[in-house]
């Protein structure tokens, strides 16, 4: 197992957060039934706005080939590439209006992504990996599934076990050091309440 370190991280993460990473190599090897159902637990229990829970899925395994071409077809050429080796693909849709009275719930895209966010420290959990992908048909996964009006398709995930005959990436990641993008009293102003600059040992248990 190897664990990734942010490139400018002066701060430990949990541990799932390091293990986290977006192979293109997957096993044949199928995913669990029982794993991937708790994929879907975790993003159950996210929380949500309203409590609106504006997400939805489309899975399909390799074991149902019809509905694995018909997500795969609507990949992007380069993703299908790599995408057709994961044992199971997975469309995320975010619900945009609300239900009770059906205006704009501009908090959808956010909900759906802290939704497929704890399905994917869930995977990670489980010894998967999920790697998550913007090219791909809108047009085609609608009219291929009957996606309902009001619902959008955001994003297709492959999920799978990484092929251990291939050699995992060493290079430490690259991110955003936090005085880019974390600011205090005005914007571009860097938050002096989170920023250190210098190695610390803290106890994040």
């Amino acid at each position: 197992m190897i664990l990734r370190k942010n490139e400018t991280g002066s701060i430990p993460v949990h541990e799932l957060i390091q293990r986290r990473w977006s192979p293109r190599d997957f096993s044949p090897l199928g995913v669990e039934r029982e794993k991937l159902s708790a994929l879907f637990q975790a993003a159950q229990s996210t929380p949500s706005s309203f409590n609106e829970q504006p997400w939805a899925y489309i899975v399909a395994a390799k074991e149902n080939p019809t509905d694995f071409e018909r997500i795969l077809n609507a990949l992007a050429p380069r993703n299908q590439e790599w995408a057709q080796h994961a044992p199971v693909l997975i469309v995320s849709l975010a619900k945009q209006n609300f239900e009770v009275d059906g205006r704009t719930n501009h908090h959808a895209l956010y909900d759906l992504g802290a939704a497929s966010a704890h399905l994917t420290f869930q995977a990670t959990a489980l010894g998967l990996h999920v790697h998550q992908m913007g090219g791909f048909s809108r047009e085609k996964i609608k009219e291929e599934f009957s996606v309902p009006q009001g619902f959008e398709p955001i994003a297709v995930l492959a999920v799978g076990y990484f092929d251990e005959t291939k050699s995992q990436p060493t290079a430490i990641r690259k991110r955003k050091p936090l005085k880019d993008f974390v600011f205090e009293s005005h914007w571009g102003v860097s938050s002096p309440s989170v920023i250190i600059e210098k190695q610390k040992k803290f106890n994040l248990n």
